[in-house]
């Protein structure tokens, strides 16, 4: 398959501080050639996100390259999971490459995550922050271990072998999130272990896993997810495997 449009998906909320970097860096991210299509959706954010986001779209009309731009507003925050079920409605792309807002995951590794669709015939290419020589910002050793059980626990439902099922880069061909998409249960980060246990269930699939590197943030910096949406993923991972399809 010939591959020529890869859409970015942006689900923001109160990033004022970011997003504007996060567009600036994704417009210029190389795509192996690919034409890229960027999709905002700003859920309810209540600081000056959107005139960040306005701004930037004002800036990127001006020049002269093959980037096309959606924005949507959704007025009450509903949670990644719903923001991102709505931006895969809007994509047109071959592609399509989930981009968290704060820049925790860096565009330059788009290349990276876009390899395996042009030379193996990818369908889905998880990001993992836990085999990889890239740089990774040293933080909490409690989210490490989180993380390892949530990845292992997903594991042994799907017989997948993950190394990191709750990256924020994710990819997939885009029939594929588009079909899936519309399915899509989990209005905030159960999104992680719903699509994982969507698209294990899809044989058969091929599903590659590259090394990314990593800037996490503090709480004091901005990052938003806590123990208890943990607490909530070990149910999510559980009624995606077996209760609902």
């Amino acid at each position: 398959m010939k591959f020529a449009l890869v859409s970015i998906v942006i689900p923001v909320f109160n990033e004022e501080k970011y997003i504007r970097k996060t567009i600036q860096e994704v417009a210029v991210a190389k795509t192996c050639g690919l034409r890229k299509e960027i999709i905002i959706i700003d859920d309810g954010s209540r600081d000056k996100t959107i005139e960040m986001i306005n701004s930037q779209v004002e800036i990127l009309s001006k020049k002269k390259n093959s980037i096309t731009l959606k924005i949507i507003r959704r007025k009450d925050n509903e949670g990644k999971g719903a923001a991102l079920k709505l931006g895969f409605e809007k994509t047109n792309g071959d592609i399509v490459i989930v981009q968290d807002s704060d820049l925790e995951y860096d565009p330059d590794d788009y290349e990276l995550l876009l390899a395996p669709f042009l030379k193996n015939q990818a369908d889905v290419v998880y990001g993992s922050r836990f085999v990889t020589d890239r740089p990774h910002r040293v933080l909490y050793f409690w989210h490490y271990l989180a993380n390892n059980f949530l990845t292992t626990l997903s594991n042994v439902f799907t017989n997948l072998n993950l190394t990191d099922m709750e990256t924020g880069y994710k990819v997939f061909r885009g029939e594929l999130i588009r079909k899936l998409g519309s399915k899509l249960k989990s209005k905030r980060f159960g999104f992680e272990p719903e699509i994982t246990a969507k698209i294990a269930k899809i044989k058969p699939l091929k599903i590659y896993e590259v090394g990314i590197s990593y800037q996490g943030r503090t709480y004091e910096e901005g990052k938003k997810i806590g123990w208890i949406d943990g607490v909530k993923a070990i149910w999510e991972i559980v009624i995606y495997n077996l209760l609902i399809d």
